[in-house]
């Protein structure tokens, strides 16, 4: 790869010091392409949620250096002042759970995060609009979080996650509520998105039904990251 949506480097995190030190992170090395979707898969404890927050800017690192959408945002060091607007403007985060704003409808749900980046609230709406028609939600635009199923409420989140178009989407146990048809659809969904939008994904999962889908796979273990290829099935 000579292009990067993601790349990681030696990527470490101790909590602690002294002889109550722990680190949660030793060498962690990845790297996404955009338009490239990964699994990253590693037992609890492993250190999965505390690269999740470290990519995500939650986080900061005790050393290494991290690339997103070809800038380097962190090198032993953040090299970015105002994370907030890194993680609206460059991440978009899909959780387990949709956690949608029940009093919202769907459209508002997803223009939301536009919005407060800046974009003119009927813009916002038409980018959400968007997204739906290629998510094949756009009839339930104007339904309540608790009118949808819960894969379209999984779709809505997902468009939620792209609607600034993020180079970077960090998607955390997606599929874990679902059964596999809708599971497949959301990992089919995710492939398809990170295509046509240039869009690099790592997909954290403990979910059998997807880890086939994946070309490539992380495996982390004890802190430590290792790549291995993928059967990569049925999402060419």
């Amino acid at each position: 790869m000579t292009e990067y949506g993601i790349l990681i480097e030696g990527l470490r995190k101790q909590y602690g010091s002294g002889d109550t030190a722990v680190e949660a992170l030793k060498d962690v090395n990845m790297q996404v392409a955009p338009g490239e979707v990964v699994g990253l898969i590693g037992p609890s404890g492993s250190g999965k949620s505390t690269l999740l927050k470290a990519l995500g800017a939650v986080i900061e690192p005790t050393a290494g250096r991290m690339t997103l959408g070809g800038q380097v945002i962190y090198d032993n060091g953040w090299l970015v002042k105002d994370l907030r607007a890194l993680r609206r403007d460059k991440i978009g985060f899909v959780f387990q759970a949709p956690y949608l704003i029940p009093f919202l409808n769907v459209t508002d749900n997803v223009a939301l995060l536009s919005m407060l980046a800046g974009t003119p609230n009927a813009a916002a709406r038409e980018r959400a609009l968007e997204l739906f028609k290629a998510l094949d939600v756009e009839h339930r635009a104007q339904a309540m979080p608790s009118q949808l199923s819960g894969g379209e409420q999984q779709r809505v989140a997902i468009a939620r996650g792209l609607v600034n178009r993020p180079p970077v989407i960090l998607a955390d146990e997606p599929t874990a509520p679902l059964d596999s048809v809708r599971a497949l659809a959301v990992i089919r969904i995710l492939n398809d998105m990170a295509r046509q939008l240039e869009t690099a994904i790592i997909v954290v999962t403990h979910d059998e039904k997807i880890i086939p889908t994946f070309k490539r796979i992380y495996h982390i273990r004890d802190g430590v990251t290792y790549e291995e290829a993928g059967e990569g099935q049925g999402f060419t």
